[in-house]
């Protein structure tokens, strides 16, 4: 039987179906940052129960919108029963849910997806995102604080070309072949000894002057082939950072998975409005990024240019 308030969806994906539950969930807290970034905690213990990086939640954002959006779960707490969610305000329906305040009740399905996998074998994961890309990367750091499966030594880094949705900091966690000057980190990761580093094309203080996968490639170049060999790479954003980090990978000879970033209608499978061309053993096929996905191999996805 279903929490109070709580009942399990019937997805159209066999795969996920007694997966995914439709909630009302509480909101929690609500924390504006700049550039129209929000944090926003909800009270959603089913969902945060069975919530992994790189899954997501598809959020009624008023009762006056009928379409649900798609978001990123950043954190989940599944003692404490909230997820949280960083989303960046583009056109009516996230305008809408930024002005949901403390205590009101919105539906929250979730959590749908493919998730990461992290490979034991490949120790030192190099987690790479990009903008409203960043929500995953900040999971999946954290997961792998508690996984126990390898003696993890993840490596963060971030871009954006607006103000990061927190207060960049000084970081005191040295990491060698980062390049001079580019100091600044997430203070959440930094506060869990989890090494981060910032980069965009703003100017910002502290952060590499470029792209994020430029910062990538300036780090990897550094690495001894002993090293590189422990190197796995996790990454969301945009499609056009998720192709330079699949290059980048294919360029190091390592393995990539991307979460992808595409427009949803159901969020569960049947409508199949968020397909994409996927490489398969079997031939070229089109997949759905909601349930197929988000997360998929980077070579299957983006083939060599």
């Amino acid at each position: 039987m279903s929490a109070p308030g709580t009942t399990a969806a019937t997805p159209a994906h066999p795969a996920t179906r007694g997966t995914i539950f439709l909630e009302r969930a509480r909101v929690l807290s609500h924390l504006a940052y700049d550039a129209e970034q929000y944090v926003l905690r909800l009270a959603a213990p089913r969902c945060a129960a069975h919530a992994a990086p790189g899954s997501f939640a598809h959020l009624t954002c008023d009762n006056t919108i009928p379409m649900r959006r798609p978001l990123s779960i950043m954190r989940a707490d599944a003692q404490a029963g909230w997820i949280e969610i960083l989303y960046k305000v583009v056109g009516p329906g996230l305008h809408a849910l930024a002005a949901r305040k403390v205590g009101e009740e919105l539906s929250v399905l979730g959590p749908i997806g493919r998730a990461f996998t992290p490979d034991p074998q490949r120790p030192r994961p190099l987690l790479i995102g990009g903008g409203v890309g960043i929500p995953p990367m900040v999971f999946l750091a954290e997961a792998l604080r508690t996984d126990a499966r390898a003696a993890w030594q993840p490596l963060v880094l971030m871009g954006s070309e607006v103000p990061f949705p927190f207060r960049p900091r000084p970081s005191t966690i040295i990491v060698p072949g980062i390049p001079d000057g580019t100091i600044a980190c997430m203070p959440l990761l930094e506060e869990w000894r989890v090494a981060s580093r910032l980069a965009s094309r703003s100017d910002f203080p502290g952060c590499f002057p470029g792209f994020v996968t430029e910062l990538a490639d300036a780090w990897l170049a550094k690495l001894a082939p002993a090293v590189l060999a422990q190197v796995g790479i996790y990454a969301c954003g945009p499609t056009p950072m998720l192709a330079a980090t699949a290059a980048l990978a294919r360029r190091y000879q390592l393995p990539c998975q991307v979460s992808l970033e595409e427009f949803m209608a159901c969020g569960v499978g049947g409508c199949a409005g968020c397909t994409v061309l996927v490489s398969t053993p079997d031939g070229p096929a089109m997949k759905r990024v909601c349930v197929d996905g988000p997360v998929f191999d980077a070579y299957t996805v983006f083939p060599p240019s």
